[in-house]
């Protein structure tokens, strides 16, 4: 595509999905398509060479839902144009600085339902097989669709390249957590595939390695949920195959977020003991020096202690001390240093306890004496 100057900005393309000259053009096709004129809610990645797409889907006022990039925060991000949106505003809405700009994070527990999924490509042959750059973030987004219930087997799979990008791939050259394409967009053509080779049925588990659990925060929460549903969630790096594979049990060491204080101090700490007359919970071991605290708000009524320890052993969270305030929906977790206290939030963002999404952010007014201030009101724990 560079050498043929086919290629557009940004350039050069290499290692990302190339946008090209005549994107717009192919774009705009998928008005003409049925499947799109059917839905409703309209999941769309944010690469350049999608932009059309973004703008047609927010002028036929559907719902637009656009990947957080690389999924460092969430899954989705719903575009939501101010009231009286111009054409103009519309456009600004449609590129990445408006996904910024104009989007609200949607949460695991939002009832998502999409309709039509557009991605983009490196590569993709004429019977639907797909290439895209190598890091599998559109087959995990896929996955973790399917995982949450937002889509189907039969939800329409579309992406759009340049003519030059519709080649021949070999079969054996897929996997099958890869995703395959019902239509194909090109400046010049609408190709329907008619692909029957299966799409993925959820996350699979066994090719995720703790590395990327790490690195994509909501993972962890999608695994959490199914492994409460009974389902097989064993990592790469715990299955009996893997070369010096983990025991689960040691694996939860070495994936930790905090440091090897952090976690050691926790085991006693975290366990507390709890005063029935005020539902707190407190810990009798020494103070310790300048901590950061983590708020967690919208705890469901009759949520014991034990379900929310439960959750941040699982997302290898446990603070050194958690005050544990049941009866007004919340609780807060001290913390060694701001950075684990930051990863932690970061961790557990989307998490939810009895089908109810708690809410996590860093304590506002941190104070070193056991005193933290949540949008104006002050706690005392200590």
């Amino acid at each position: 595509m560079e050498a043929n100057n086919l290629a557009d900005f940004p350039r050069p393309v290499h290692h990302r999905i190339p946008n090209f000259k005549g994107s717009q053009q192919a774009c705009y096709a998928v008005r003409e398509l049925d499947v799109f004129n059917k839905t409703s809610e309209v999941k769309v990645d944010p690469d350049k060479p999608l932009e059309g797409v973004r703008l047609v889907t927010l002028q036929a006022r559907k719902t637009l839902l656009v990947p957080t990039p690389r999924l460092r925060t969430g899954l989705f991000n719903k575009i939501v144009p101010p009231p009286g949106a111009t054409k103009e505003i519309l456009r600004i809405c449609a590129t990445s600085q408006g996904v910024k700009d104009y989007s609200v994070p949607i949460g695991l527990d939002a009832k998502v339902h999409v309709d039509l999924v557009v991605v983009g490509s490196v590569a993709v042959s004429e019977k639907g097989w797909r290439i895209g750059k190598g890091e599998g973030f559109a087959d995990m987004e896929y996955a973790m669709m399917v995982s949450m219930g937002a889509i189907t087997e039969d939800t329409p799979i579309v992406t759009i390249v340049h003519d030059c990008q519709v080649v021949d791939i070999a079969e054996e050259l897929l996997d099958d957590h890869d995703l395959t394409v019902d239509y194909i967009l090109t400046p010049t053509r609408t190709i329907k595939t008619g692909c029957k080779r299966p799409k993925p049925q959820g996350i699979i588990w066994h090719k995720i390695s703790y590395e990327m659990l790490e690195r994509i925060p909501i993972l962890k929460n999608l695994r959490y949920r199914e492994k409460q549903a009974g389902k097989d969630v064993m990592l790469k790096d715990e299955h009996p195959d893997f070369p010096n594979a983990r025991k689960p049990a040691d694996s939860d060491e070495n994936a930790k977020t905090g440091n090897t204080k952090l976690q050691t101090e926790s085991t006693s700490a975290q366990i507390g003991h709890r005063h029935v007359g005020n539902d707190s919970l407190s810990t009798k071991s020494e103070t310790h020096g300048a901590l950061t605290t983590v708020y967690v708000g919208n705890i469901p009524p009759g949520t014991r202690v034990s379900e929310l320890k439960s959750a941040l052993r699982e997302f290898h969270a446990s603070p050194l001390r958690l005050s544990w305030q049941g009866a007004q929906g919340r609780a807060f977790l001290d913390y060694t240093d701001k950075m684990t206290a930051e990863s932690v939030v970061s961790s557990l963002k989307g998490l939810s306890l009895r089908g109810q999404t708690l809410r996590v952010e860093m304590a506002k007014n941190q104070r070193n004496k056991g005193q933290v201030e949540i949008n104006g009101q002050r706690n005392k724990y200590e």
